[in-house]
C-alpha cells in the first residue's frame, strides 16, 4: 500500500526549480518512510534511477567514491554496470539512501552535481550530528528539506477520507461548527490517529488488520527498540543522558507543567549539562523540542530561554507505546478507553502531543510561555504553544492552549491576551468539542490545528 504524502509535491517544485543544480537532502527520523517516497519518485518521475543503500556498507560501491571520482565516466560507468540499469542523461536520478552511514559520498556530490549529466536526491537519519559530519566539506550544491511522520491530513488521506478534510478545512476558514455528525466522525479518526499514530508501517497494519491495533503496537514497540539501538551507538558521553531523557519522556509530559525539571532526572543536575542530550534527540527528530520565550515579540526565538524546555515524542503513536508496557495496554484496554473518550490519566498529554506534532509538519518551531506571580507564589499564567505569522511587516502572535477535557477555564489565555495585546492575532483553545467562540477566544476541535 502506497501512502500519499505531501513531501512528493516538495520534490517535484525542487526538480522544477533546481533542474540538476542542486542535490535534494530529505532528513527525518528513522522508518517515516524516506526511502518509499523517494523511490515512487524516482518510478514516476524519470526514465531510470538507481538507489544506494549505504546502510548496508557495501564496499564495492563505496570504493567507487574513493577512487574514481576523478573520471566520473568510469565512475557511472562502473555504477550503471553494478546495478544494471541504463542511465539516461538528464532523466536518471541516483538516490544516496541513509547518507549519513558514508559522509564521503555525501561530499562527493560537489562534483557529481556540476557534472550535471543525472539528479540526486540524499535521505539521512541524524544526518547533522556532528560526529557525522565533522570530516567532510558540507556541499553547498545542496538543499534541504525535513520530513516527518504522517501529519493527521495524510493519516486521513490514508482512510480516503480527502472530502473530510476538505470539509475541516472550510469550517475552519468559515469559522464555523462542523456539522455535529461530521464532528464526531473527525474526532474518531483524530483518536485513531493518536493511538496509531503517523509512522507509515502502523498505518498500513492499521488498515490492512480492519483496524487492529496489536500488530500496530508491536510494530510501534519495535521502532522503539530501534531509536534505543541508535542511541546505544553514540559517543559514551552523552549516552547515558540521552537515553534516560528518551525513557522518560512519558513521565516528563504526564506531569503538569511538562516541562524538564533538570535535578529530578538527576540530583544536582543543570541544563547546560544536556545540551548535547537534546542537541542529538531534536537532531535525529526522535522529538520535538519546545523552549520557554521570556519575553513573546517579533523573533521568538531572540528571547528563548533553553534552560526551559519541553520535549514532546516526534510520533504520538510511538508516545501511546512508549508510555504503556504491553500487559498495560492489554489489561487496561488502553486503546477502547482513550476511543470511548473513558481514560482520564495521560489523556492530556497524548493530545497536547499531537499538536505539538502538526505545529511541527506545518513548519512552526515550538515555545511556550509562564508567568510566575509573586503574590500567588505560583504561575498565573501558562501558554502551551506560542506560534507567530513570520511577517516581518505585521508580525502577529497567536497563543494556543490544549485542554484534553471538555470543562475548562480560558483565565490563563485572557491574562495573556490582555498583558500582550498590541501583538496578538487570534487566540486559540484546542478542545474535545467542536468550533465556538468563548471569551473572544476561537475554540477549535484537535483535527483543525493542520490549519494552524
Amino acid at each position: 500500500m502506497i501512502l500519499k504524502r505531501k513531501i512528493y509535491n516538495k520534490l517535484l517544485l525542487w526538480k522544477k526549480e533546481c533542474n540538476g543544480s542542486k542535490a535534494l537532502l530529505i532528513e527525518g527520523a528513522r522508518r517515516i518512510g524516506k526511502s518509499t517516497v523517494c523511490e515512487e519518485f524516482a518510478k514516476n518521475e524519470y526514465q531510470s534511477y538507481i538507489i544506494i543503500d549505504f546502510a548496508k556498507k557495501n564496499a564495492t560501491v563505496e570504493k567507487y567514491f574513493t577512487e574514481h571520482l576523478n573520471d566520473l565516466d568510469t565512475f557511472f560507468m562502473l555504477l550503471s554496470a553494478y546495478y544494471k540499469k541504463e542511465l539516461v542523461e538528464r532523466n536518471s536520478i541516483i538516490i544516496f539512501d541513509e547518507i549519513q552511514m558514508f559522509p564521503q559520498a555525501r561530499a562527493a556530490l560537489k562534483y557529481l552535481v556540476a557534472d550535471g549529466r543525472y539528479d540526486y536526491i540524499e535521505t539521512g537519519s541524524l544526518i547533522s550530528v556532528k560526529e557525522k559530519v565533522q570530516n567532510i566539506v558540507i556541499p553547498s550544491e545542496e538543499r534541504s528539506v525535513c520530513m516527518y511522520p504522517l501529519d493527521f491530513e495524510e493519516f486521513a488521506w490514508a482512510f480516503g477520507e480527502n472530502l473530510l478534510i476538505d470539509y475541516i478545512k472550510e469550517c475552519f476558514e468559515k469559522k464555523m461548527p462542523l456539522e455535529q455528525g461530521m464532528h464526531n466522525k473527525a474526532m474518531l479518526l483524530f483518536k485513531q490517529y493518536l493511538l496509531v499514530g503517523g509512522m507509515p508501517k502502523p498505518v498500513v497494519l492499521f488498515i490492512e488488520s480492519g483496524k487492529n491495533f496489536s500488530p500496530v503496537d508491536a510494530e510501534k514497540r519495535d521502532i522503539l527498540n530501534l531509536y534505543r539501538n541508535d542511541i546505544m551507538k553514540i559517543k559514551s558521553q552523552y549516552r547515558s543522558k540521552v537515553l534516560a531523557i528518551f525513557d522518560q519522556i512519558p513521565g516528563l509530559l504526564s506531569q503538569h507543567e511538562k516541562r524538564v525539571i533538570f535535578k529530578d532526572i538527576q540530583e544536582g543536575s543543570f541544563a547546560d549539562q544536556y545540551e548535547d542530550t537534546f542537541f542529538w534527540l531534536s537532531d535525529s527528530m526522535i522529538s520535538n523540542e519546545c523552549f520557554m520565550c521570556s519575553d513573546p515579540n517579533v523573533g521568538l526565538s531572540i528571547n528563548e530561554v533553553r534552560s526551559y524546555i519541553k520535549c514532546y515524542l516526534g510520533d504520538t503513536g510511538l508516545l501511546v507505546s512508549h508510555a504503556f508496557d504491553e500487559n498495560e495496554l492489554l489489561e487496561a484496554d488502553v486503546y477502547n478507553q482513550i476511543l470511548n473518550d473513558k481514560l482520564s490519566l495521560n489523556k492530556g498529554m497524548l493530545f497536547e502531543n499531537a499538536i505539538a506534532q502538526m505545529l511541527t509538519a506545518n513548519g512552526h518551531k515550538l515555545y511556550f510561555y509562564t508567568h510566575y506571580s509573586e503574590d500567588k507564589h505560583r504561575n498565573d499564567i501558562e501558554i502551551d504553544f506560542l506560534i507567530s505569522n513570520n511577517s516581518k511587516l505585521k508580525y502577529k502572535l497567536f497563543p494556543i492552549e490544549v485542554k484534553s477535557s471538555k470543562n475548562y477555564t480560558t483565565t490563563s489565555l485572557l491574562r495573556f491576551k490582555e498583558k500582550f495585546k498590541l501583538r496578538i492575532g487570534e487566540c486559540y483553545i484546542i478542545h474535545p468539542k467542536n468550533l465556538c467562540t468563548k471569551d473572544e477566544v476561537l475554540c477549535i476541535p484537535p483535527y483543525m490545528a493542520m490549519c494552524l
